[in-house]
């Protein structure tokens, strides 16, 4: 099957030869003609499968077949997506495949200043991408409205579970009109998640194109037992010894990743960090960075990693296991894209066998055990400290010079070395009371 079989308007045909791109993934051959027919979805699909396209190319031709003015301050296409990276990767993509139409599209989430979103949608647009948290504030101020969505599509449905965003669905889905199309994507269909998505489809065409929570079929999955304290030199030997191309290195937790960064840049090996507690900008820069080769190894956390779709990662590193199994499909499907194969290595301490078990269990896979390298022990006792944290810098107003940035307001002074380090004077115990008898008098 080709995509010209689906019989997709000509400017979105001259959009995907300019991509060229000629044969559907399974998850577009099975979703793109239910959905040019105007029914709801609910598809299941493991992520780099092609979902996005899977319901951008039917839902920009629906646009195309059906022209209508735009309407101030609403959108005809709603998006929601988890996370920054998700939304703006999709965003994107419509433009991408959009390029050829006069289409407005927008992307909004949190993190970068409020007023520039609401100018960009004040005039009304055709496709909004948003997270769910910033939708709200839009909505919340007047902003903007819901009532002119006539196609509505929640993707990593899953996800939004996981981060805790199902009363915001749930107060969104109440403010949409009743009369619109709904597409429903995850990567996996929990008990909760299909709940979910009963509240708002209606008779829906269901598709899968893997059973859930399998793994990707072209991933060598590997896994390591290690102590805890001993990772560290176990993932700067497997970086330094591996043919790694481009590598995505999980943690769990947000100051594990900057302490993983620290310890490669003692050791020499340049990686950066992306998660929550980042910047917008911190974040789109080290995306970017990895993005375009200039740093091989990207460090993240699940919820931040999972808007990341850069092709050529071969290897994905648990350097710690995630305490939720599907976690692990998302995590290892960010290798083995587009046709590839790729590499999944774990490192599996004495407290996380238990996850590594119910990894095994619920992706019905084994992976492969793979020993402590000779002289291991040698590693870790010439492990090298990690990075010294560096102190923001900012120009001296007498020279222009960059110093390290002060908290502390009392070293800017005439004379800040004595000040910084003069005791404070207190009063003594005579002249305090003094002081109250005189207020009391």
């Amino acid at each position: 099957m080709k995509f010209e079989d689906f019989g997709l308007a000509d400017p979105i045909m001259k959009a995907l030869a300019a991509k060229r791109y000629e044969n559907p993934t399974p998850i577009q051959q099975q979703s793109i003609r239910p959905l040019l027919e105007g029914h709801d979805l609910c598809g299941i699909a493991q992520t780099g499968t092609g979902k996005t396209a899977a319901f951008a190319l039917p839902s920009l031709d629906y646009l195309v077949r059906n022209p209508k003015a735009r309407l101030p301050v609403t959108c005809r296409i709603l998006v929601l997506s988890p996370t920054r990276e998700l939304a703006a990767q999709i965003g994107d993509s419509f433009r991408d495949y959009g390029r050829f139409l006069n289409i407005r599209v927008a992307t909004v989430f949190g993190g970068v200043p409020i007023h520039r979103q609401i100018k960009q949608v004040q005039s009304g647009v055709d496709v909004l991408v948003a997270t769910p948290g910033r939708l709200l504030d839009l909505i919340d101020q007047r902003a903007f409205h819901l009532n002119g969505v006539e196609i509505f599509v929640l993707d990593e449905a899953d996800q939004m579970m996981d981060m805790g965003f199902i009363a915001p669905l749930k107060r969104i889905v109440k403010m949409l009109p009743k009369q619109r199309q709904n597409l429903f994507f995850s990567a996996t269909m929990p008990r909760e998640i299909a709940d979910l998505g009963a509240q708002f489809l209606h008779d829906p065409v269901k598709v899968s194109v893997t059973p859930q929570a399998t793994t990707a079929e072209r991933v060598r999955q590997l896994a390591t037992f290690v102590n805890q304290m001993e990772k560290q030199a176990l993932l700067t030997h497997v970086l330094r010894d591996q043919d790694i191309d481009r590598a995505l290195i999980f943690t769990r937790t947000k100051h594990g990743a900057d302490r993983v960064v620290r310890f490669l840049e003692g050791a020499g090996i340049a990686a950066v960090a992306i998660h929550g507690n980042k910047s917008q900008a911190q974040r789109t820069a080290a995306l970017q960075a990895f993005r375009q080769g200039q740093v091989r190894l990207l460090v993240a956390t699940d919820i931040a990693a999972r808007g990341i779709d850069v092709s050529g990662v071969s290897h994905v590193i648990n350097f710690e296991l995630p305490n939720v199994p599907e976690q692990y499909v998302h995590r290892i499907g960010r290798t083995a894209r587009a046709g590839a194969e790729g590499i999944a290595i774990s490192f599996v301490a004495d407290d996380e066998r238990a996850y590594l078990k119910a990894i095994e269990r619920t992706t019905k896979t084994r992976c492969e055990i793979v020993r402590l390298p000779d002289g291991f022990a040698e590693m870790v006792r010439n492990l090298p400290k990690p990075a010294q944290r560096k102190r923001p810098e900012r120009p001296n107003p007498r020279n222009g010079e960059g110093r390290p940035a002060n908290r502390s307001r009392r070293r800017n002074t005439e004379n800040e070395g004595q000040a910084a380090r003069r005791p404070r004077r207190r009063k003594s115990v005579g002249a305090h009371k003094n002081a109250v008898k005189k207020f009391n008098s």
